[in-house]
């Protein structure tokens, strides 16, 4: 029995489907972005492992060039202010808001030179995109034993100024797509403070207005950066960190509402004294 008709066959329905259904297109982009992350994985391990031997932060460089092109597939454009304040020759932890596994590429469009990353340990276990994130130098944590994270976090604090590195980390601890930011566990201010090191917030606008997993959304669209002014730490103590996590709260959600696309939910439109749609 011939297999090739039937193959054809499957693959035109599929393509029917893509074009006719919201959800299916919003699935196939999903597949694809996913197996283009497996697939990138592999050739940019070969690619570190031959450059660089094994686990370092240069290896970022590499997986940055690789993940950056995924944004001509998909038609995403990125639009970055302030981009100066990422580059600047200095140790920092950087923190932005977390939406959507569209998160890395977003990541990728700005990451400076000699920047690590905070991320689950879940993820190291994650096939060919766990080790790239090893080789890459990607911190992993467990969060389920908070004494262990802070321990690693610890470490990293005596790494920054030695090894003159940047730290990037979620501050909200997980993705979030509700349209606004969730409360920010304090992690990040606690290193910056350890360290002697400014914080440096990245904003990046919501992802609404072209992709939304709830809706089936994933068209094309415009993603706003905009990297605000850094934030000092020198002198401050432990004693300091909830101010100083709700001084980076606002000034990032003020940012976030001002650069983002918000579509009009029940005719009015989000805004920092508004609720989330539910």
């Amino acid at each position: 029995m011939e297999v090739w008709p039937w193959l054809s066959a499957a693959l035109l329905l599929l393509l029917l489907l893509v074009q006719l259904s919201r959800s299916a297109k919003f699935y196939a982009k999903i597949s694809l972005y996913c197996a283009l992350c497996f697939t990138v994985s592999i050739v940019a391990a070969a690619t570190c492992l031959l450059r660089h031997g094994g686990r370092t932060v240069e290896n970022m460089s590499i997986i940055s060039w690789f993940v950056r092109s995924f944004k001509y597939l998909y038609g995403l454009r990125f639009e970055i202010k302030g981009r100066q304040g990422l580059e600047a020759d200095r140790s920092c932890v950087i923190v932005s808001n977390h939406q959507s596994i569209l998160d890395m590429m977003g990541l990728m469009e700005v990451l400076p030179d000699r920047c690590v990353q905070i991320a689950k340990r879940e993820l190291l276990f994650m096939g060919p995109v766990g080790l790239i994130m090893y080789l890459g130098g990607v911190v992993f944590i467990n969060r389920q034993r908070s004494r262990t994270a802070m321990n690693v976090l610890a470490d990293v604090g005596e790494r920054l100024a030695r090894e003159k590195l940047k730290v990037w980390i979620y501050p909200e601890g997980t993705r979030n797509d509700n349209g606004d930011l969730l409360p920010f566990k304090k992690g990040a201010f606690y290193l910056a403070v350890q360290a002697q090191v400014p914080i440096v917030p990245v904003v990046y606008s919501s992802f609404s207005s072209f992709y939304n997993s709830k809706t089936k959304l994933f068209s094309s669209g415009t993603i706003k950066v905009e990297v605000l002014d850094a934030i000092p730490t020198s002198g401050l103590t432990v004693a300091d960190v909830p101010r100083l996590v709700d001084t980076c709260f606002q000034a990032m959600r003020t940012s976030f509402f001002r650069i983002s696309k918000t579509p009009l939910e029940n005719g009015a439109p989000m805004g920092p004294d508004a609720q989330p749609a539910q």
